[in-house]
């Protein structure tokens, strides 16, 4: 099966230890588990950073640290720089959405790297000069600016569901049959008018209100278990309750 194994993060002179955790966090959320720091200027410590990465210290301890950019991509095939500036040699940028597809194939032979400029200077000219692909994350005109996790977290999420690997649950109840549908309305008709919700002669207009509710979705067997659950419940309710007197 297909994973991002051999997707390196590269993060650029980072500032900020809290920074770091938290892209150790997003990284392991969606599979990945390879960063490399360069020339780190860590200027609170460490602390934050391990609070932040909460369960992906594992992927914190074992960062990688070296000096140069072109010592972390050095064994990689590809390498993304994501960049939220614009210019002259910074016009063939791709969406992270759009470029997923092909860093993911490239990762299933060889390694590649998604690398991310400072906090409060991006990547410099040269540097976005040493990548092959360049990403900018859409966001609107009025604030480009995103936090460093936050892009290292929209990058691997794309990523991650162009494995196409994802699935998501499934509702195991089947969808009740029409006939279930028209005991549960014979149900909720019955005890409404037991527990004096509604009066006989505007029962028809109020149950096609209850209706409209019940059929708004899909409705699971489940779902229609439960709800005469609660007819049969107000039903014992009201038979156990005198009464009230006029």
């Amino acid at each position: 099966m297909a994973d991002l194994t051999n997707v390196r993060i590269v993060l650029v002179e980072p500032l900020y230890s809290g920074n770091v955790g938290s892209v150790c966090r997003a990284m392991a959320n969606m599979g990945l588990c390879e960063l490399t720091l360069v020339a780190p200027q860590i200027v609170d410590g460490w602390e934050e950073g391990k609070k932040l990465a909460v369960h992906a210290t594992d992927v914190l301890d074992a960062r990688r640290e070296v000096a140069t950019l072109a010592e972390a991509i050095g064994d990689c095939v590809v390498v993304a720089g994501a960049t939220a500036r614009l210019g002259l040699y910074r016009q063939h940028v791709r969406t992270p959405r759009e470029v997923a597809p092909e860093l993911v194939k490239a990762a299933g032979d060889a390694r590649i790297a998604l690398v991310f400029g400072r906090e409060d200077k991006g990547l410099f000219n040269e540097e976005i000069g040493m990548c092959t692909h360049l990403i900018r994350i859409p966001t609107a005109p009025a604030y480009i600016s995103l936090n460093l996790a936050q892009s290292v977290m929209v990058c691997c999420y794309e990523l991650f569901i162009a494995l196409g690997d994802y699935e998501a649950p499934q509702e195991k109840s089947v969808i009740a049959p029409a006939g279930h549908r028209i005991k549960l309305m014979e149900m909720w008709r019955h005890m409404l008018l037991r527990i004096g919700y509604m009066e006989p002669d505007k029962a028809d207009h109020m149950m096609q209100g209850f209706q409209r509710i019940f059929t708004r979705g899909a409705v699971t067997e489940d779902d229609i278990h439960m709800l005469m659950g609660v007819a049969r419940q107000a039903e014992w309710a009201a038979n156990k309750t005198p009464p009230a007197e006029k």
